[in-house]
């Protein structure tokens, strides 16, 4: 699987989580230079994963490359620059240890149960 990386000027331990589930880094956007943020009018080809680290974007670039996703079918997820946010992220977006999509994931395994999502314990008033 190959993912595109926005936001962050250093990935730290980030390429060693993500090899080890299995995906590669196609490309790494800073984000910070305002050249970078505008520039890119398509998702580079063979993109299948955005990754969007919250904590060094703004809102606009945000937006920007979220949109670009839609358009061209890829799934992203937004995160901090971090390896257990990251980590949590990707478990919520169904990759596994091995890089694969969740095996109760009724879409990739039709003879998989449904799992209702969570519901809040808090109280409406």
């Amino acid at each position: 699987m190959n993912a595109m990386l926005v936001g962050a000027d250093t990935l730290g331990n980030i390429p060693d989580v993500l090899k080890s589930l299995g995906i590669s880094i196609h490309r790494h956007v800073t984000g910070r230079n305002s050249s970078h943020q505008r520039k890119i009018d398509r998702l580079p080809a063979g993109t299948d994963l955005l990754i969007l680290f919250t904590d060094f974007l703004g809102h606009n670039v945000m937006r920007h490359f979220r949109e670009l996703a839609s358009e061209e079918n890829v799934r992203f997820i937004a995160c901090r620059r971090s390896v257990c946010s990251l980590k949590q992220s990707l478990s919520c977006a169904g990759i596994d240890a091995q890089g694969s999509h969740c095996a109760h994931c009724p879409q990739q395994n039709p003879k998989a149960p449904v799992v209702a999502a969570p519901t809040s314990r808090r109280k409406h008033r």
